[in-house]
């Protein structure tokens, strides 16, 4: 079986929610197993707050999970029209991932969740894209083919999967939403399998 990684920060919810769909996908293609990881959050005082291990959940993500990979989804809810700190505090530390050159040629994919229709999805995939890129991964997309990504009327970009949770976080996935996350785990691990032949 080849390893996927869904790597993703959710506070209320639906991140994590998004996180299991492109699991979905990912494991819909005969091969490819997906591997989900979470983050901690990060504190504002210097010694560390949070548990070596979640209470529940997904496992804290480790660099031997970007290493072992042979593609990454990424996720996060949309903070300023930017990825949230606990995701990108982990991405800082990879630097030694970078210099081996460990996650050259491996394609990821992105995801995310904002509380208004134009509260940053796109710019939060793209800040997510910016590490990955120097990382020399290969960025994929949604194409105009899924039907869903014209229709919606909620989230979906071309550039990832995004949903729109609403201002309390209490919006259901949409049925496009949900359609986009599943084709796009599907998208990340028929690409790994064949940049893996």
């Amino acid at each position: 079986m080849t390893d996927i990684l869904v790597l993703y920060y959710s506070h209320g919810g639906a991140v994590r929610d998004m996180a299991q769909l492109i699991a979905r996908g990912i494991e819909s293609v005969p091969g490819a197993k997906a591997r989900i990881r979470t983050v901690p959050r990060v504190s504002t005082v210097c010694e560390a707050t949070e548990p070596e291990v979640p209470d529940s959940g997904a496992p804290y993500a480790e660099l031997k999970d970007l290493e072992e990979c042979a593609g990454l989804a990424l996720g996060s809810p949309t903070r300023f029209g930017n990825m949230a700190a606990p995701l990108k505090y982990f991405l800082d530390g990879t630097t030694n991932l970078w210099v081996n050159g460990a996650l050259i040629g491996k394609p990821a994919a992105l995801f995310t969740s904002t509380g208004s229709m134009h509260g940053g999805q796109e710019t939060t995939l793209i800040s997510m894209m910016l590490p990955l890129m120097h990382h020399g991964m290969l960025i994929l997309g949604l194409p105009y083919s899924e039907a869903e990504l014209t229709t919606t009327t909620a989230g979906g970009t071309p550039y990832g999967a995004s949903h729109v949770a609403g201002a309390l976080d209490d919006k259901p996935i949409t049925d496009a939403e949900r359609k986009l996350c599943i084709v796009l785990g599907k998208r990340l691990a028929e690409t790994a399998l064949k940049l893996n032949a």
